[in-house]
């Protein structure tokens, strides 16, 4: 029986052989939002009225034999920084909190093309720059596991809603971990794609922040792997506007070969990461399970992490913040989140000759990873050194630097993250997998293997 918490690719499936109208999928997916949305505050726009029209002529068309996209019919939530023709798009910021663009995004118009139906917006941190979900707009988004925690950031509101069964789809953005931080903390699984894979056009961050552009991509989370790939298909390659994507064929998953895979993994950062008990024995279990499907399994740890934690700052702050000013200036922002004023690390602009030398260190850890990675067709490590902390926690200074998911915007590599295990309260714990880039094929076809393994997602409490 199809109900909200089947795949996407099967909701696809039984709407288009009309097993489930394509109303009643809408309907009940409507309910369960209505149902878990005032505890989880995920979902902060509704457009019931022009879902419920779309889904009727999705009905009609099915009917009247027409051709079908891959998504038809299929009712989807999309993350509040995604412009949407006609429903309120804040970007979790004042100046936009009555902002209703006059046409999509490039991605969100792909899946409506594809035949997919919004349904509303998700909840997204201001500008999507922070590890928690909460905003001046619309306030705090709470993880379903538990509500007292935070169901990470900045694609909290997707996470939460998709692995709460009100939607199969959302499209997160990741710029230091957005979509696998999320991912990993409310139970789901998603993936970052390689830099240059998906347009960003219409999304509030894009390559408008200079020489950290490639940090940024957009990319789906959902509860099961097979269902990221179907949507990735539908979001990748070059819309003619977004001046860094490139036309680099999608592989297909189910073309590599487990068998003759080469693995590196690792969990311990010298002076920088150390995962708790749990969050090691989930990694473990990761490990385990695959050296039982790949030619080797092998410790080692990138040396150019060392050079991360200072690289990050010097990189992103180099400029003072002025790209976070001028966004807020561009929308006539003047009251900022607090984590704007004071979690995110505003600083003095540095000198050209220093901010140029930071750019050339850039591009060394660029070389130094890949050169890293050369003997290996992939990567496995924590998401973060532990399970969904309590609100506000990951602004401390104890714990801004749980995260692994950074040093991989830089590198611009392709990352799955997906629930391998839980924490002894209960909490999910993911694992990240890493690839050279273009290779989401290999990721994916590894995550579906620790779904298989493991378990993946699991129903959350709510």
């Amino acid at each position: 029986m199809v109900d909200t918490f089947s795949s996407l690719n099967e909701i696809a499936r039984a709407v288009r052989e009309r097993e489930v109208s394509a109303v009643e999928m809408l309907e009940a997916h409507l309910a369960r939002i209505d149902e878990v949305n005032p505890t989880l505050n995920a979902v902060v726009a509704l457009c019931r009225d022009r879902a419920r029209t779309e889904a009727a002529a999705a009905d009609a068309a099915i009917a009247g034999e027409t051709e079908l996209g891959p998504l038809h019919g299929v009712p989807i939530t999309l993350k509040d920084s995604h412009d949407t023709e006609g429903v309120v798009t804040t970007g979790g910021t004042l100046g936009r909190k009555d902002f209703v663009p006059e046409a999509d995004s490039t991605v969100a118009a792909r899946l409506r093309g594809a035949g997919a139906i919004l349904m509303g917006k998700t909840n997204t941190p201001e500008l999507t720059l922070s590890g928690e979900t909460d905003n001046l707009v619309y306030g705090q988004t709470r993880n379903p596991f538990n509500p007292d925690r935070t169901p990470g950031g900045s694609s909290g509101g997707a996470a939460a809603i998709v692995s709460a069964g009100g939607s199969p789809l959302d499209l997160g953005s990741d710029t230091g971990g957005s979509i696998r931080l999320p991912s990993h903390f409310s139970g789901l699984c998603g993936i970052k794609p390689t830099a240059g894979r998906v347009p960003r056009t219409g999304h509030i961050v894009s390559w408008d922040m200079g020489a950290l552009e490639a940090w940024t991509t957009i990319g789906p989370m959902c509860r099961y792997v097979d269902d990221l790939e179907l949507a990735l298909s539908i979001i990748a390659g070059p819309d003619g506007i977004d001046p860094f994507i490139h036309p680099v064929p999608l592989r297909d998953s189910a073309d590599v070969d487990l068998s003759s895979l080469n693995i590196a993994w690792y969990s311990d950062v010298d002076g920088y990461l150390e995962p708790d008990d749990d969050t090691r024995a989930v990694l473990d279990d990761a490990v385990t399970a695959l050296a039982e499907r790949v030619s080797t399994v092998e410790r080692d740890t990138p040396p150019a992490l060392a050079e991360y934690v200072d690289l990050w700052p010097r990189v992103g702050g180099g400029d003072g913040r002025a790209w976070v000013t001028r966004i807020l200036d561009r929308w006539g922002t003047t009251e900022e989140s607090e984590f704007l004023k004071k979690g995110f690390d505003r600083i003095e602009p540095t000198a050209t000759d220093v901010f140029t030398e930071s750019l050339e260190r850039q591009d060394r850890f660029r070389s130094e990873m890949l050169q890293f990675i050369q003997p290996y067709d992939a990567m496995i490590a924590p998401v973060a050194a532990r399970p969904a902390p309590e609100h506000g926690q990951t602004y401390s200074a104890e714990l801004r630097t749980i995260f692994y998911t950074g040093p991989y915007n830089i590198a611009g590599w392709p990352g799955t993250a997906l629930r391998c295990g839980e924490s002894s309260d209960g909490l999910p714990i993911g694992v990240q997998i890493l690839a050279h880039p273009w290779r989401e094929d290999v990721t994916l076809a590894l995550a579906r293997a620790l779904e298989s393994d493991l378990g993946g997602w699991q129903r959350p409490p709510i």
